[in-house]
């Protein structure tokens, strides 16, 4: 599991940038790990649901007791089969598993920023020297996508994605 031991880098970096996110509705963090996201989600957001996604099972237990030491009941960690296949989501973050490879980031990529509602906002930070630049244009190469580099911190991008309006 990515950075058991603590808040790394990368996601700090992340939760300084982003916005306050929607009070109610859909929020979503892919790659929960041990939870940081989630739970900065569900503490920012008792009035929404909080979903946690990871393939790994002791992910997704670490999350589970992470939200139940500090009584969150807005959590739900699940694999990612086990969300339903029309929830949409109002917000995404995440600290993507870029190591994975190229080919295994981009379908999780599209297969969740798909899934933002059309007045929502992904956020994602990626190192720079992992590809955060590359990973940049080929987001705004995707159709239905628009993405810019909101901000740069130590060796950090934070990346905003959004849905294109079809009347644009």
């Amino acid at each position: 599991m990515f950075s058991n031991d603590g808040l790394d880098v990368g996601t700090a970096v992340l939760l300084d940038a982003v916005p306050e996110p929607p009070a109610t509705g859909n929020l979503l963090d892919i790659g929960c790990g041990w939870g940081p996201l989630t739970l900065d989600l569900a503490l920012s957001s008792p009035g929404a649901a909080v979903w946690a996604v990871d393939v790994n099972p002791l992910a997704l237990e670490a999350t589970r007791r992470n939200a139940r030491a500090l009584s969150l009941s807005n959590v739900n960690c699940v694999a990612p089969e086990d969300i339903p296949a029309d929830l949409r989501f109002d917000a995404i973050w995440s600290n993507p598993p870029i190591r994975i490879g190229k080919a295994a980031l981009h379908e999780l990529l599209t297969t969740w920023l798909a899934r933002l509602h059309p007045d929502g906002e992904a956020w994602l930070v990626v190192q720079k020297h992992l590809g955060a630049d590359s990973l940049l244009r080929w987001l705004g190469e995707q159709p239905g996508l628009d993405a810019e580099r909101a901000t740069s911190k130590k060796t950090f991008r934070v990346l905003r994605v959004t849905r294109v309006s079809e009347h644009e």
